[in-house]
């Protein structure tokens, strides 16, 4: 399909009880990310009806994104680059602080702003074939979509500093062993597994999923004592409501699955 088919949806959704799956559906340019497709994304996910209680992110063809579509940097003045950066700000917080758990399943190129999409989800699946990159240094760029604070979260601003600097590529193992993914698995097998992990989240208490999403990373920016009292309010909140209540005296009946190794 014609690149310029304005009629072509560069995100796709669909739907299976409770879970979402959230395609990005340009592969014809390894799904670079662009201002429309980052606007289908922030609409997509703001408005996915409330029977969804996880979503799969997933890009079509080989790749999951190969970042910027530099296209739009070229004719850019410094006013509309940091418009632009404000859009991919807006995105990436409607998914990692929305309603429900994103799973992304990480193939191909996970590089540059595709790398700064991946660092707003919450589980990572990658495939061995997936690779790690941040080429801005070789640009002549700077990242812009918010992986400066994700990413060196993630992995340390050292790291980032030496993946900017110098190209450095990482394969799906050094990724996992950094923190970049949270599973490794076979080509092709991500899918499967993002769908068996997102169907143990949406088991999960709808406000324990919450908490998790956000009061963790506030309570990670917050110095020791605000954030074990922020901890205390939320443990209070989520233990009173009803459907803790239930879980916790079905596990006491002996009515709930003990915690084994998987």
């Amino acid at each position: 399909m014609s690149e310029n088919n304005t009629d072509q949806k560069l995100v796709l959704l669909d739907i299976d009880g409770p879970v979402a799956t959230v395609t990005l559906n340009r592969a014809e340019k390894r799904n670079a990310l662009n201002v429309r497709m980052l606007n289908e994304l922030r609409d997509c996910f703001t408005t996915l009806p409330s029977t969804v209680k996880v979503a799969i992110l997933v890009g079509s063809g080989q790749h999951f994104s190969a970042g910027l579509d530099l296209s739009e940097l070229t004719e850019a003045s410094i006013e509309e680059g940091i418009y632009q950066s404000q859009i991919w700000y807006e995105t990436f917080e409607k998914i990692q602080f929305g309603r429900v758990p994103v799973v992304g399943v990480l193939k191909g190129a996970v590089v540059g702003g595709g790398l700064e999409l991946a660092s707003s989800l919450h589980v990572r699946v990658a495939e061995q074939d997936a690779y790690f990159a941040l080429p801005e240094g070789q640009r002549g760029i700077f990242l812009g979509g918010g992986g400066s604070v994700r990413i060196s979260k993630l992995i340390g601003f050292s790291r980032v500093s030496e993946m900017m600097l110098t190209g450095h590529v990482l394969n799906a193992n050094e990724g996992q062993q950094l923190g970049l993914a949270h599973y490794v698995v076979a080509p092709d097998a991500g899918l499967a597994k993002a769908r068996e992990l997102a169907k143990r989240i949406a088991g999960n208490a709808a406000l324990s999923n919450f908490a998790i999403m956000r009061a963790l990373p506030l309570i990670a920016e917050q110095p020791m004592s605000q954030g074990l009292f922020t901890e205390s309010l939320m443990a209070a909140v989520t233990q009173n409501a009803p459907e803790a209540k239930a879980r916790v005296n079905a596990f006491l009946q002996k009515r709930a699955e003990k915690v084994v190794p998987q």
